[in-house]
């Protein structure tokens, strides 16, 4: 179990005067089984002339706010305290053959998991990112063992290159490219389980700043982080695979939330009267106490 205090800091600097601004955010950690939410605070500059809280479709938190002012600057910072203790995986050997979660997805056992192996707009099924995922699914392997073996490939064969792609990156690209950040790995990684009829979503959060003693530096630190949420079927439900440090998820990072893809769970979102160019500065901070 591992208590953080995490500061995720958004400021936009805009060319010219905003008169009308709109902004969706997903910026609350979500409450979950190995997750305890203790505090959590918005603070807004300039203050927003309205605000409503509540869930999207996929049981996030979300925060819709609305700026009539005009400004020149938007900034959000979250500052949190959250416990984190998620249970550990099944055994490798004690999940089902992946066909067999394939098979549920098309049941009425896997309703719930179905729309996570539909395409989305960052995440579509792959003929190259299928290819890929599948040399770790032969035949009647359990899921799980499959799954670990993916994320280590990932791993292995992609460089963590910032400013190699963008936020809309096809992972067309990434394929070709090997080469991108957290961002990109899950949607590869994503694309290709669709590719074989397998639910997968896209899991935005934070891993931990500072590594335990005697451990490397976990990339991604210091930035919003991705990773991916794998079903196993119906009787194991989700688990949580880190491709870009090779982990499962467990007391090293912190979930915000999920989707099919990062259009779905993105930090801040916004429509704007005026603006022009647009300078964005982001900090994150998420410390162990």
């Amino acid at each position: 179990m591992t208590r953080y205090a995490l500061r995720h800091s958004t400021a936009y600097d805009y060319e010219s005067v905003v008169d009308l601004a709109a902004h969706l955010l997903h910026l609350t950690p979500r409450a979950l089984p190995g997750q305890q939410v203790e505090a959590s605070r918005l603070v807004f500059s300039p203050a927003p002339s309205h605000r409503r809280d509540g869930l999207d479709h996929f049981g996030n938190m979300t925060t819709w706010m609305f700026l009539h002012a005009p400004h020149g600057r938007f900034a959000v910072t979250l500052d949190a305290t959250v416990e984190v203790d998620f249970a550990p995986p099944p055994f490798a050997s004690q999940t089902p053959p992946w066909e067999v979660v394939r098979e549920a997805v098309r049941a009425r056992a896997g309703w719930q998991a179905a729309e996570f192996a539909l395409p989305s707009a960052l995440a579509a099924p792959h003929a190259a990112a299928g290819a890929y995922a599948r040399a770790s699914f032969p035949p009647g392997r359990p899921i799980l063992a499959a799954l670990r073996e993916l994320t280590s490939r990932i791993k292995r064969d992609f460089a963590f290159r910032p400013g190699a792609t963008t936020v809309s990156t096809p992972v067309a690209q990434v394929m070709a490219k090997r080469a991108g950040v957290c961002q990109d790995f899950a949607h590869a990684m994503i694309a290709g389980l669709r590719t074989l009829g397998l639910p997968a979503r896209y899991v935005s959060g934070y891993v931990r700043t500072n590594p335990p003693p005697g451990q490397v530096r976990r990339q991604g630190a210091d930035a919003s982080h991705a990773w991916v949420g794998c079903w196993l079927g119906p009787d194991l439900g989700w688990v949580d695979l880190d491709p870009t440090n090779d982990l499962v998820v467990a007391d090293e990072h912190v979930v915000l939330g999920w989707g099919r893809d990062y259009a779905d769970i993105s930090p801040v979102k916004g429509l704007l009267l005026g603006g022009g160019r647009q300078e964005l500065e982001v900090a994150v901070d998420l410390v162990p106490v």
